[in-house]
C-alpha cells in the first residue's frame, strides 16, 4: 500500500488556508487509488488551546473536508483536529479515519495531553486506543505526545497492529527525541511507524519537521526535512510476517511482570 504524509505549516486558527495547502501540495502529486494519506494533528488550526477557534464549526467543517479529500483521492485519510465534548470549552486532540467513500471509520481521542504545555487543562484525555482494518494491514492512529508512552502501543499490539501512524506538532527543539522514539516504537513492536510532523512557526513554538517512514527493523526508509512537501513510500505486510517470525520477540515478552 502507497502512503503519502503530508508535511506542512499550519497556519495559526485559519482552518479555509489550511485546507487550500493541503489540496495544493496533495494536488503536486500523482496519489494513487486505496492510499493512505496522512495529516498532521491538528492540521486545520494549529496546536492552539483556544477551543473558540478550534471548535468553530466543528466537527463538521474540517470532517466534511476531509470526507471529500478522502472521496476525490479515492483513498484513506488520517488527520489530527479538536473536536467537541459534552464540557462546555473542552475539546479533545483527536485523529480522525475515512475511507475512500468518504465515510468517518474511527476517531481516536490523544491519551496524554501534554500538561507541561497546558494541554491537559483544554483537551480531555481518551481511554481507549483504536484500530481499523485496512487489508492487509491493522493500523492505529497515536497523536504526539503519546509517542513517550510505550505502554499505548502493546496495548494496540495485542489488537494485532502491524502499523502505527503517528501525527504531531512536534517541537525543533526536542526533534531529537521525536526520530529516536519513532525508531524505538518500530523496533519493539516489529511495526511499521508512519510519523507526520508539521514545519514553521506558530505563537508559542517552533517546529521541526523530519517526518519518518521507519520498517519493522527500525530502519528509515525515507524522511522529511524541514520544508512543506509530500513524503512518501510502499508499506509491505511481507515484511512484517517475515521479520516476526524470523525474530519473534513479540512472542517472548512477558505480560504479567
Amino acid at each position: 500500500m502507497k502512503v503519502y504524509g503530508v508535511q506542512f505549516d499550519s497556519s495559526w486558527g485559519n482552518k479555509d488556508e489550511n485546507f487550500s495547502k493541503v489540496n495544493s501540495l496533495i494536488n503536486s502529486v500523482q496519489i494513487e487509488q486505496n492510499s493512505l494519506l496522512v495529516l498532521p494533528e491538528m492540521f486545520a488550526t494549529g496546536f492552539s488551546l483556544e477551543t473558540s477557534r478550534t471548535l468553530a464549526g466543528e466537527p463538521q467543517k474540517t470532517e466534511n473536508y476531509l470526507s471529500k479529500l478522502a472521496k476525490n483521492k479515492k483513498s484513506w485519510v488520517i488527520a489530527g483536529m479538536a473536536q467537541p465534548t459534552k464540557v462546555i470549552g473542552k475539546a479533545h486532540n483527536c485523529a480522525v479515519i475515512f475511507s475512500p467513500m468518504g465515510e468517518k471509520i474511527c476517531t481516536y481521542s490523544k491519551i496524554h495531553p501534554i500538561q507541561m504545555l497546558g494541554e491537559d487543562r483544554v483537551h480531555l484525555p481518551g481511554s481507549t486506543v483504536e484500530s481499523i482494518e485496512i487489508d492487509p494491514f491493522i493500523i492505529t492512529p497515536i497523536i504526539c505526545y503519546d509517542l513517550r508512552f510505550p505502554e499505548t502501543f502493546r496495548l494496540a499490539l495485542k489488537k494485532g497492529t502491524n502499523v502505527f501512524i503517528v501525527i504531531a506538532c512536534w517541537p525543533k527543539i526536542r526533534i531529537d527525541h521525536w526520530t529516536t522514539l519513532l525508531q524505538a516504537r518500530a523496533i519493539e513492536n516489529q511495526s511499521y511507524i508512519i510519523g507526520i510532523n508539521r514545519v514553521g512557526k506558530d505563537p508559542g513554538l517552533e517546529y521541526g519537521g523530519r517526518s519518518l517512514f521507519v520498517d519493522p527493523l527500525g530502519k528509515i526508509l525515507i524522511e522529511g526535512d524541514e520544508i512543506e512537501g509530500i513524503i512518501e513510500t510502499s508499506i509491505e505486510k511481507n515484511i512484517i510476517d517475515n521479520w516476526r517470525s524470523e525474530f519473534p520477540s513479540i512472542e517472548d515478552r512477558k505480560e504479567n511482570l
